[in-house]
Formats: structure tokens, C-alpha cells, sequence
């Protein structure tokens, strides 16, 4: 089973940054995309940033030119550096994980997610 830990959500002021990580169990080779997604309060959840095993990105744009998803293969990890952050980025932000078998539907995995709180 797939594991996804996210870590380094916080309390930060606006303009501060923040760099999220996500740690797989296991190889993220195996995985076609990996992402950011987040949820606020009375929201639904909604891409942040994501990455495909070929190493393009694709960010929304409410987060392009701010922040950046990047991988560390050797360490399983995926992160999301986040600079000039905004009170509108608060959410709970959650790791996805999509694997594609041949000739199969989808397996997808989310972490657990960690709050990310912006003061004004």
C-alpha cells in the first residue's frame, strides 16, 4: 500500500515562504504524476501544482511565479516551495499520487494533508 506523509505546513506572515514535502513509500518512479492540491474551508479541493514522471509541470494560476514543485528521486520526495504567500493560500494542502497500470484504470493516492495558515 502507498503511503503519502506530508510535512512543513505552519503559520507564516504574508509575503513569508513555506517549502512543503510530500515522502513516498516506496519509489516515485512508478508514478505518472505527482501533486499539490488544496482545500479551504468551504471549498473544494483544487491543483495547486503537478508534475509528470517526464518532469513537466503544470501550476494554477492563481500559484504561477510564486511556487515551484520539484522532486528528489533519491529520496522519494516531492516538494512545493511557496514564496510570496497570501492570506488566499490558506488551506489544508494534500500530496496526490497517480500510478496507471497498462490496460487499467487509474490507482490514486493522497497523504493526509497539512495546514498551511497565511496571516495578513
Amino acid at each position: 500500500q502507498v503511503q503519502l506523509v506530508e510535512s512543513g505546513g505552519g503559520l507564516v506572515q504574508a509575503g513569508g515562504s513555506l517549502r512543503l514535502s510530500c515522502a513516498a513509500s516506496g519509489s516515485i518512479y512508478r508514478f505518472n504524476t505527482m501533486g499539490w492540491y488544496r482545500q479551504a474551508p468551504g471549498n473544494q479541493r483544487e491543483l495547486v501544482a503537478v508534475m509528470t514522471s517526464g518532469g513537466s509541470t503544470n501550476y494554477a494560476d492563481s500559484t504561477k511565479g510564486r511556487f515551484t514543485i520539484s522532486r528528489e528521486n533519491a529520496k522519494n520526495t516531492v516538494y512545493l516551495e511557496m514564496n510570496s504567500l497570501k492570506p488566499e493560500d490558506t488551506a489544508v494542502y494534500y500530496c496526490k499520487a497517480v500510478f496507471t497500470p497498462p490496460h487499467r484504470t487509474d490507482l490514486i493516492y493522497w497523504g493526509q494533508g497539512t495546514q498551511v495558515t497565511v496571516s495578513s
